[in-house]
């Protein structure tokens, strides 16, 4: 009997609507436009102290790739985990299962691509 009224407390965080997903996506394009400004920035920086062909131009070019590359991939999987909460519950664990793939592929993929061209600036 205890049980059953502490059971009943527990609040349940309600199923996530379409206004929410556009929210996330907005969220998920923020990032994106912060990380390409920042990227901008820090090129544009490292060209005035150092030179416009200088490594640490390279540097902050590879590194602001990279950035931009999580950022897409953090706001991909965010998306698409919230798109998965708008499906039937039977369906909602495999989604999240291949939206943790494709962010982990991605995240995979962002790294081998900063190390190619960090080898490429030394």
């Amino acid at each position: 009997m205890l049980f059953a009224s502490f059971a009943g407390c527990q609040k349940q965080k309600p199923a996530p609507t379409a206004a929410d997903l556009a929210a996330t996506q907005a969220d998920a394009q923020k990032e994106i436009d912060q990380a390409h400004a920042e990227a901008k920035k820090d090129v544009k920086n490292a060209a005035k102290l150092a030179g416009a062909d200088s490594k640490d131009v390279a540097l902050a070019r590879v590194t602001g790739s990279f950035d931009i590359a999580m950022a897409n991939a953090d706001g991909a999987h965010k998306v698409a985990v919230e798109q998965c909460m708008l499906l039937p519950l039977a369906e909602q664990q495999p989604c999240k299962d291949r939206a943790d793939a494709d962010y982990q592929a991605a995240a995979a993929n962002a790294k081998a691509m900063r190390l190619t061209e960090l080898h490429k600036t030394s």
